[in-house]
This record gives structure tokens, C-alpha cells and sequence, in this order.
């Protein structure tokens, strides 16, 4: 059974991910993150310029695109359809979309702003996770 963790109330989601990816890259987790279009090229982005000492190993995938045999060792993949990037240790969604009723990885972490729109995507992700008989668990981040 798939563990998953909603890391809810933040104020500002992407700064979060940048940080909770490199403590995954850290302990020698692949990792796939998805969401939508915009919020992955931010994310690419930011990965690059938010610490500037360190370099975190990632590519990016847009939708139907499949990695490269070269690209196959790359621990952190930022993908539209998760499925795209093989396998993984950890699933990470930055939501708003759901995940699907497919198998998840080991460990599942959904992270939800603060605001009312992600608010209400976020429940209906943890609905479809009771649904799909998981039991998901809350981090609230914020105060």
C-alpha cells in the first residue's frame, strides 16, 4: 500500500518543493513530480536558481514525451503524465489534477497551498485517495 502524505497550508508551494526534492535527491530517492504545464516550467526553473551552491539533477517532460536512454539515470523528473517518466520511489503532485486510479509508488506526497481554490482541489485529491482505499495523512505547514 502506497503511504500518503498531504503537506497542506503552504504559502508559497514551489519553494517547498524545491526543498522537500532536494532532501529526496539527498537520500538517493528517484523522484517524479507533476502537475500542470505551468507549475513544472516554474519548477524547472526554480530548481536552478534556488540554492545557488548546489545542483539538483533533473529533467523535464512534457506531455507523451519519454526520456531519453542517455537521461535514464536522472533521479528527479518533472512530468505532465507521470506514467511518462517510468517508475519511481516517490510521486509528488503539485497539483491541481488527480492522479488517476492507477498503482502509486511506495510513497505518494500531495502539497496544497493556502488558498481556496487549492484548498478544494486538494480535498477532492484526498477523497479520490479514500476512494482508491488509500489512507492519506495530513502535514499541515501552515499556522
Amino acid at each position: 500500500m502506497s503511504q500518503v502524505d498531504f503537506h497542506t497550508g503552504l504559502g508559497d508551494k514551489l519553494p517547498y518543493a524545491c526543498r522537500l526534492l532536494r532532501k529526496a535527491w539527498r537520500a538517493g530517492r528517484r523522484v517524479v513530480v507533476t502537475g500542470d504545464a505551468r507549475q513544472l516550467a516554474m519548477l524547472d526553473q526554480l530548481l536552478w536558481t534556488f540554492d545557488p551552491g548546489e545542483f539538483i539533477p533533473h529533467a523535464r517532460l512534457r506531455a507523451g514525451e519519454r526520456p531519453a536512454p542517455r537521461m535514464a539515470r536522472t533521479p528527479l523528473w518533472l512530468a505532465e503524465q507521470p506514467a511518462d517518466a517510468g517508475a519511481c520511489d516517490v510521486l509528488v503532485n503539485l497539483g491541481p489534477g488527480l492522479l488517476g486510479a492507477g498503482a502509486l509508488p511506495d510513497r505518494t506526497i500531495e502539497l496544497v497551498a493556502a488558498d481556496v481554490d487549492e484548498v478544494a482541489a486538494g480535498r477532492q485529491r484526498w477523497r479520490q485517495h479514500l476512494a482508491a482505499g488509500r489512507q492519506p495523512v495530513n502535514h499541515p505547514q501552515g499556522s
